[in-house]
């Protein structure tokens, strides 16, 4: 199976679920990139729902060990190998599963692919859990962004049926990252911030769950980044966000409201602001003809319902081929939308900085 992604940036994940470790190994970052790994930490933390009350009580400490390529600070230009332990793994629950597939998880067709000797205990190699691997390497990869001036946020654009108004997007990344970090779910609007935890309580209480959508934005990228026809940002943008276990959509810009709107509103009008290029509207979400236009890149990805939940579901034994009836059991979120933020923020910063790498904008 192939763990790989990138171009003159590479990413490899290694580890399962509930095996001994998880994490990265990322190649290609220049000799000399500035690595802080005080706030590569910090994006871990981010991620690891140690302490919050809408989230898994699963605790890992998700502790960061590099096992090679850094160096007083700086990358030696070898590959960069981030591992984090698995302390809190629990094999019990998972035993049945091993011959009855779990609605909306990848065991079935993961046993048909691969075989019955693969290790789905947790999720396996599809878990959220290899989600560590992807902060990681997007953290590490702002180390060329940052001398760049350029930044990437992620925020909650909704759980469920709770939307945030679009006023409150409105506004410096500086504020917005601010908002986003002082509410659990991640969504700068404060009165649908407190919804959005009513709503993942009430789904908890009824044993469900909820999904949601993400806001990913990018400023300070330069125009002409990217590439035409096949290697467009959004293509390659999109590959890389569908890697996320729980990612079923991903749009740019206006997305699907542009097939209700005309031309003459959909188009972005350029004016000059000081000596820079800009339009006045960002319908096209940072991107024309796959290259970037210097505008804030704006990407929604849907994050779907937790596939495991408390109710009792239908399912087959793969065995006897016979119905059966499951209720999943272990440690869960109701909603893994917050967890998903650093994921999402920090994997797009990894596309960006391998677009530009290659490009030669780095």
């Amino acid at each position: 199976m192939r763990m790989g992604f990138g171009r003159a940036l590479r990413l490899t994940l290694f580890g399962t679920s509930h095996g001994p470790a998880v994490g990265a190994v990322v190649e290609g970052l220049p000799a000399g990139t500035p690595i802080d790994l005080a706030k590569v930490q910090e994006e871990l933390d981010r991620r690891r729902p140690v302490g919050r009350s809408l989230a898994t009580k699963r605790q890992e400490e998700d502790q960061l060990r590099i096992d090679g390529g850094v160096e007083g600070g700086r990358t030696t230009g070898e590959p960069i190998i981030g591992t984090v332990l698995n302390q809190d793994v629990r094999r019990a629950p998972y035993a049945e599963l091993e011959d009855v597939p779990r609605p909306g998880h990848a065991d079935y067709p993961a046993r048909v692919r691969y075989g019955p000797a693969i290790d789905l205990s947790g999720g396996g190699i599809f878990s959220g859990r290899m989600t560590v691997g992807l902060v990681f390497a997007g953290a590490v990869a702002r180390g060329l962004l940052a001398p760049q001036d350029i930044d990437v946020l992620a925020l909650t654009r909704s759980i469920g049926e709770v939307d945030a108004s679009p006023g409150s997007l409105d506004r410096p990344l500086p504020e917005l990252r601010k908002a986003v970090l002082s509410h659990e779910v991640g969504c700068p609007d404060d009165e649908a911030a407190q919804r959005m935890a009513a709503a993942i309580e009430a789904a908890r209480r009824e044993g469900d769950s909820l999904g949601g959508t993400v806001e990913l934005r990018a400023e300070g990228v330069p125009a002409g980044v990217g590439e035409p026809f096949f290697d467009p940002v959004e293509s390659v943008m999109a590959h890389a966000l569908f890697a996320i276990p729980a990612v079923k959509g991903v749009e740019f810009g206006a997305g699907f409201a542009a097939a209700r709107m005309r031309g003459s509103v959909h188009n972005d009008a350029f004016y000059i602001e000081g000596e820079k290029v800009r339009t006045r509207t960002n319908h096209a979400g940072g991107v024309l003809g796959g290259l970037t236009t210097g505008m804030p890149i704006v990407a929604r990805v849907v994050v779907k319902p937790t596939s495991s939940i408390a109710h009792e579901q239908e399912s087959v034994s793969l065995k006897t081929r016979e119905s059966r009836r499951l209720v999943v059991k272990g440690r869960h979120d109701p909603c893994i939308v917050p967890r998903a933020l650093p994921v999402i923020e920090n994997l797009g910063a990894f596309v960006l900085a391998d677009l530009m790498l290659e490009g030669g904008f780095l």
